[in-house]
């Protein structure tokens, strides 16, 4: 799977979180990766300031290390989210 740096792209990764049980948003703060998970409020906090390769880099990485009920996601978005999951890191 291939990343792509677009605000197309970036809306997908979006779109997951949408349909999940995860809330997503974007905040000012000082995160030292760039983004803040709360697994048990089921929270990700991504820093607002980042470019947009640097949202698609957080989400990426969130979405990739957080396990979502697949149920509830469209079969586009649970598509993609496998690819994300299956994905080697390089």
């Amino acid at each position: 799977m291939e990343l792509k740096y677009t605000r197309p792209f970036l809306n997908k990764l979006e779109d997951i979180f949408a349909e999940s049980d995860f809330v997503l948003r974007y905040e000012k703060g000082n995160f030292k990766a760039g983004y803040c998970v709360l697994k048990d409020m089921k929270v990700a906090v991504v820093n607002k300031y980042y470019s947009l390769e640097g949202k698609v880099n957080c989400l990426y990485e969130i979405l990739r290390a957080i396990a979502l009920d697949e149920s509830r996601l469209s079969d586009k978005n649970r598509q993609l989210y496998h690819d994300i999951r299956n994905h080697e890191a390089k």
